[in-house]
């Protein structure tokens, strides 16, 4: 289809304005990654945009020699793993189950659980809750109330619903068990819904900072994005140096460094570190997005 001159002009426009909002969006990633990688004094000055200005890797020093660093590190890469295997297996055998025709009360449930995400008991409810399970000061106080995902039971449920209903009849016929079609048809035709929903609950529990620093006093359970906001939100450069140097067996080494360490260097190179990881996993998985939430969306 040959496009007129009116509609080439309005595609450049547009192309136009999506590069500049692409920049617009970059741009702050990126500049606060060149801050990480100078010296911080010399960011002090400003005028640090688009490179270093006086290259450095002791911000990066500090945070890698700091063993809490790496273990909340560590923490996170198995609260995302845990938490996103746990919440997908939970929420898509709800979905399953709400699914499949002539269930009784499966109208009642799925109210009930709509109704869980427009009201709840609070913060202080879901806080006794936790201490009486005995989840306070865990690990598993960061996963298993996670463990359901109304919206994506949602997701789940309608493209469960959307699955042609022979292959579940051919599957009974062969003597298949309910959790048999689950786990043998049901899940390996799912792949662009699991792959979608799996992303967007592996970043929730990746970036999550609020759940540990209200259920969790033991500083050596906190993630990553827990350590990173104890960071930001210390007073004084002094503590940050202490927080960043603490169990390293570098403390006199970091001190040191106190000419070229400010506080919003060493919070840059900790932002980065906190975030490379979760950000290189979306080109995987981004060419589900479109056709996963979709599908699980609509139905015919």
């Amino acid at each position: 289809m040959k496009l007129s001159s009116g509609d080439k002009a309005l595609l450049t426009v547009i192309y136009f304005l999506l590069v500049l909002l692409g920049l617009a969006t970059l741009y702050p990633f990126w500049n606060s990654a060149v801050i990480s990688f100078n010296e911080g004094l010399d960011t002090a000055k400003g005028g640090i945009t688009l490179w270093p200005r006086a290259f450095t890797l002791d911000n990066y020093s500090i945070v890698f020699q700091n063993e809490r660093i790496v273990d909340a590190f560590l923490i996170s890469v198995f609260r995302t793993i845990a938490g996103t295997v746990i919440s997908i297996f939970f929420t898509a055998i709800f979905a399953y189950g709400l699914s499949v025709k002539g269930v009784i009360g499966k109208k009642f449930y799925m109210i009930f659980a709509i109704i869980t995400m427009y009201f709840s008991g609070g913060l202080i409810p879901f806080y006794l809750l936790n201490r009486e399970l005995g989840l306070m000061d865990t690990f598993w106080v960061m996963v298993i109330p996670t463990a359901v995902s109304v919206w994506n039971m949602i997701i789940f449920r309608t493209f469960f619903m959307g699955l042609p209903d022979g292959l579940e009849e051919s599957a009974k016929i062969d003597g298949a068990s309910t959790f048999g079609i689950f786990f043998k048809i049901v899940l390996p035709l799912s792949g662009p819904v699991l792959a979608t929903l799996s992303l967007f609950t592996a970043v929730y529990h990746w970036n999550d900072w609020f759940t540990a620093t209200i259920f969790i006093n033991d500083a050596k359970l906190y993630p990553i994005q827990t350590f990173l906001q104890q960071i930001m939100n210390s007073n004084t450069m002094s503590e940050q140096l202490s927080i960043a140097s603490q169990g390293s067996g570098a403390a006199s080494d970091a001190l040191s460094r106190m000419q070229s360490v400010t506080s919003k260097s060493l919070t840059m190179a900790t932002m980065m570190v906190a975030t490379i990881p979760i950000v290189l996993v979306y080109p995987f998985v981004q060419r589900f997005f479109v056709k996963g939430v979709l599908i699980g969306s609509l139905k015919e």
